[in-house]
């Protein structure tokens, strides 16, 4: 059990760290931490997923609990369950990008809020830790199968009716889509019904072994094949899902990949045009391009953690329309807080409709500011590199909203250490190439190491 309840979920190797005992009693102590009402099950494509959900689903059971069954789904669809059948909580049995040898467990309550650490799992480790009684409820609970996707369809299609209709006689949209042998491959056709789009379909068979590459879409080496195909196929974007199906990655017409948080200020652009004046929220890693396209649609844009559980309860405590990650999850409210990477394709067509411009001309003009992405630093201590930085930039804003934001008139960089690994990640952006070295200079030298590879 050591070392397998993480910030936002549960997840570690099978049957070495994970087995089905552990996820029954999991599930089992989950069960306590809810209110009234089934729960909701889903999975992924994982060769050791059926075995986790028939746990899951055991431990609910003898909890005393409904247990409304939705088979192999996404993990979006299963968030959509939760909140679409009033259910007290969901679980999705998945370990999203990882490799092929990991299994896990992501948690929410009613309305799909987020279960992370701090808000239960903590309590469930600890009760496990301590040897505590199975929970019984007064009767055993039954369980459903059923197969909401037709729901979720009807859903995103409403979405997508005004695209239709201005699509109307218009050739359709070619988009390749690789899917990672993740479990969106089969969701693809019945999710998009009726939508303007021509797919090329790449790797759409699920398969947890990923005989084709790693379901992250983080990874350009993941995008290779996409982006080629896109060329190849003279599409207007490509889509990249990752295993669970809660994040997506694009690339534009020419195969050229599309950072996250460039989408999240195109995406803004559409929803606001939807809204009017709203709140959008953006993770603190993001350009400023995403604040200056909020503010100049009218809306209100505020930087929040990074991680999904901190972003669905500020969207909530904010009122917001939309939030975006670098990462790739794009939430919205209509989809009660949680991610739809659907809902993200939709709004990027009604861009590249309204405007009659290929993405790559929608992105150019978003990519103001030079900037590193992403670098990984390893550091044996974490909490003393981020006080030798503060020490090294007390002249700056600084923030300690997550790790240390350091923020000069020119140039501005996040330092956060990682949560399961002995490294800090940094983020640097500047008005101009020069500044942007001198800046990478200094906080290298801050740091006291150079980036990984």
């Amino acid at each position: 059990m050591a070392g397998v309840f993480k910030a936002y979920d549960v997840r570690g190797l099978y049957p070495q760290q994970i087995d089905e005992r552990l996820v029954r009693r999991i599930a089992n102590r989950f069960a306590g931490l809810l209110g009234q009402g089934p729960v909701v099950l889903g999975r992924d494509m994982r060769t050791s997923s059926p075995l986790l959900l028939e746990a899951a689903a055991e431990g609910l059971l003898a909890a005393g609990r409904d247990v409304i069954d939705l088979g192999m789904v996404s993990t979006p669809v299963t968030y959509f369950a939760t909140a679409r059948r009033a259910a007290a909580g969901g679980i999705m049995v998945t370990a999203s990008h990882n490799p092929a040898g990991y299994n896990g467990l992501k948690f929410c309550r009613e309305q799909a809020i987020p279960v992370g650490y701090d808000t239960g799992l903590a309590r469930i480790e600890r009760a496990l830790a301590e040897g505590a009684p199975e929970l019984e409820g007064p009767a055993r609970g039954t369980r459903t199968l059923e197969d909401i996707v037709p729901e979720v369809a009807a859903f995103l299609r409403a979405e997508a009716a005004p695209l239709i209709e201005r699509r109307r006689g218009e050739p359709p949209y070619r988009i390749a889509i690789d899917t990672g042998n993740g479990v969106v491959g089969p969701l693809v056709a019945r999710l998009t019904a009726g939508w303007p789009i021509e797919v090329v379909p790449l790797y759409f068979e699920p398969d947890g072994t990923f005989p084709h590459h790693e379901a992250n879409p983080l990874k350009v080496e993941n995008l290779r094949d996409l982006m080629a195909a896109v060329r190849e196929h003279r599409c207007a974007l490509g889509l990249a899902f990752d295993g669970d199906g809660d994040r997506v990655a694009l690339v534009d017409e020419r195969g050229a990949p599309v950072a996250g948080d460039v989408l999240t200020a195109l995406i803004a652009r559409a929803v606001l045009r939807r809204t009017g004046p709203a709140t959008v929220l953006y993770d603190l890693r993001s350009s400023r391009v995403v604040r200056e396209e909020v503010q100049r649609l009218g809306g209100r844009a505020i930087e929040t953690r990074v991680g999904h559980a901190f972003i669905k309860e500020a969207m909530r405590e904010h009122g917001a329309v939309f939030a975006g990650e670098l990462s790739g999850h794009y939430y919205f409210r209509e989809a009660s807080c949680a991610e739809e990477p659907w809902l993200a394709v939709l709004r990027v067509l009604e861009e590249l409709a309204g405007s009659g411009r290929p993405l790559s001309a929608l992105v150019a003009e978003l990519e103001r500011y030079p900037r590193t992405g992403e670098l990984n630093f390893a550091v044996e201590d974490k909490q003393a590199a981020l006080a030798r930085l503060a020490e090294s930039f007390a002249d700056a804003e600084l923030s300690r909203l997550d790790g240390l934001t350091i923020r000069y008139p020119t140039w501005w960089a996040n330092v956060r250490p990682s949560n399961t690994e002995p490294l800090l990640r940094l983020n640097l952006e500047a008005d101009d190439a020069e500044t942007l070295a001198q800046a990478r200079e200094r906080l290298l030298a801050a740091i006291g190491s150079e980036p990984e590879a």
